[in-house]
């Protein structure tokens, strides 16, 4: 239904509005609230980082980053990033993105994915990453600061692909 196509630093623009919307709720992400474009651009276009797509009228609808969660040895096993924009929610934006990153990840030869941080408390997520397989291996007391919610457990997923 959606099709997930390489990102590129002249998508900045439409991606800069995804994030700024979503650290601006606090409840999500560990980045500062107040990131800036710059930072944000030395985050998801930095080297080894590849960046994906969904557009829907002509709109970025949604984006991913994917990248290796650990250097050398532990490179093949891959990372990802997942960002909705708000106007693009509930249309099953999420998913595909998830199911692009599982199949762009397969295709590098990634041989698992892992995130490391998804927030407990963000149940849409940890319900989407379940229903494509990732399993809960860790949990870090704690470790988050939750806007309203104060200090919520982090939850380490992983899936072999």
């Amino acid at each position: 239904m959606y099709t997930v196509a390489p990102a590129y630093l002249a998508d900045f623009e439409g991606i800069w509005e995804i994030v700024h919307a979503e650290l601006s709720h606090g409840d999500t992400y560990c980045y500062d609230p107040d990131l800036t474009p710059e930072e944000a651009k030395e985050i998801f276009f930095a080297p080894k980082v590849q960046q994906y797509k969904i557009v829907v009228e002509s709109k970025i609808a949604g984006f991913f980053y994917l990248r290796p969660n650990f250097h050398k040895r532990g490179s093949h096993v891959a990372n990802a990033g997942f960002m909705v924009h708000p106007d693009f929610r509930k249309l099953g934006i999420g998913r595909a993105l998830g199911e692009g990153a599982l199949r762009i990840a397969k295709a590098e030869g990634y041989q698992a994915m892992q995130f490391n941080t998804v927030i407990s408390t963000n149940e849409k997520a940890v319900t989407l990453w379940k229903s494509l397989g990732f399993s809960v291996i860790g949990t870090v007391p704690n470790a988050f600061q939750h806007h309203t919610k104060g200090l919520v457990d982090v939850y380490i997923m992983h899936r072999f692909l």
